[in-house]
């Protein structure tokens, strides 16, 4: 081993003859100055990196201070310093030296770090000390929270302000809802009525002034249904019975149907006029022709059986060789173009036309310009003809 002149070993550590350290003197990695680390998330560092009290040793890993590297070289066994020195505390903290501690702003904090919960209490630390976030950190973290309680407070306030929730959006929703089922049920646009309230009912009138939704090519199933019930004949002229037929399936009103008949047919513009006859609806025996509502397709099938094509047009007819005066259900549902929007008087108008048929009157149109036309014009078809321009009628006797 290397020695000075009086014997001293190399780097001015005494030994004894054999070269041992003699008692006291600390030896030190790589023979470079001994640095210490103070502070931290951990609490302080003695010598070499060590914690825990007196005569325990927690080995550490050495932090690299700022701008400068780790120091390494061999390890040094630090159960011999111990057992060496005895009660001696070699690893005493001491005055800082050399660069300052680059933690010392966490410290000066005065915080306490929360407990760690991923490790169990008895695990010493394991490397690095934790970071906390710096002041600006928290101060961004501060302003972001209450940008965030400030939107939130302006929401919640909104809501209170305006009265709306969840609950109340629904509400208004439904009652939009309803609203606009009254107001399409006011309209005669040949849409379906939609059901009335419940407790409502809607008049006669009502009723005669709404188109009803039917396909134009409807084909139904050709079995009719009698409406039940009867009207007795309002007057003391010939009498005529007949009884109503509806066709299943239609899904029109059968019974309206069956009113309108008999109001149609008793009225003084009608054939009824001055009492001349009366007509009577009943449900069982033999009448004397049977008003049919029927779909398209069973209205031309029947009417195919006196020679009439009611195809052309979608027309109705008297199948004079039958009992059936045919009613084409879609006609009465959704009326005609000649008559606009007055689908009721559309409806008089078609009665009083086949059962005219029926009681042996024949197509005719007005002579002049401006007048009604006859109730037994093809008023479906046209108002027009030969440059004269009639005016809708639905009587025989429109004057009445």
């Amino acid at each position: 081993m290397p020695r000075f002149s009086d014997g001293t070993p190399a780097h001015g550590t005494p030994r004894f003859s054999d070269g041992t350290p003699a008692h006291g003197t600390p030896r030190v990695r790589g023979g470079h100055p001994e640095q210490r680390e103070t502070g931290g998330a951990w609490g302080e560092l003695g010598a070499h990196g060590m914690t825990g009290a007196p005569g325990v040793a927690i080995p550490r890993q050495r932090q690299a201070p700022p701008g400068g590297s780790r120091q390494t070289g061999p390890a040094s066994p630090r159960q011999e310093y111990l057992d060496a020195f005895g009660d001696q505390d070699v690893f005493a903290p001491r005055a800082p030296q050399g660069p300052a501690d680059p933690y010392a702003s966490v410290t000066d904090w005065q915080s306490v770090p929360q407990p760690r919960t991923d490790v169990d209490d008895d695990e010493p630390p394991t490397g690095e000390p934790t970071q906390q976030r710096g002041g600006k950190g928290r101060a961004f973290t501060g302003i972001a929270a209450a940008a965030v309680t400030t939107v939130l407070a302006i929401v919640v306030a909104g809501q209170v302000t305006d009265g709306r929730d969840d609950d109340s959006v629904r509400s208004q929703s439904a009652t939009d809802q309803a609203r606009d089922a009254r107001d399409s049920a006011s309209r005669s646009d040949g849409r379906p009525a939609p059901s009335s309230s419940p407790g409502v009912a809607l008049t006669y009138e009502q009723k005669m002034g709404r188109r009803y939704a039917l396909d134009a090519k409807l084909e139904g199933s050709g079995k009719f249904d009698a409406v039940k019930g009867i009207d007795k004949a309002p007057g003391t002229g010939q009498k005529f019975t007949y009884r109503v037929d509806v066709e299943r399936g239609l899904g029109l009103d059968g019974e309206l149907f069956a009113q309108a008949v008999q109001k149609t047919l008793n009225d003084d513009r009608s054939w009824a006029h001055n009492g001349a006859r009366t007509f009577e609806r009943i449900y069982s025996g033999k009448p004397d022709f049977v008003i049919t509502l029927a779909s398209p397709g069973t209205t031309a099938k029947w009417c195919a059986k006196s020679g009439l094509d009611t195809t052309v047009d979608n027309v109705s007819c008297d199948s004079a060789s039958t009992e059936r005066v045919m009613i084409n259900a879609y006609r009465w549902a959704q009326g005609s173009k000649t008559y606009g929007d007055q689908i009721h008087a559309y409806r008089q108008m078609l009665i009083n036309h086949e059962v005219g048929h029926r009681l042996g009157n024949h197509h005719v149109t007005c002579d002049k310009n401006g007048e009604l036309a006859p109730v037994m014009q093809q008023q479906t078809k046209f108002l027009n003809h030969d440059g004269i321009t009639c005016k809708a009628n639905p009587w025989a006797y429109p004057g009445s």
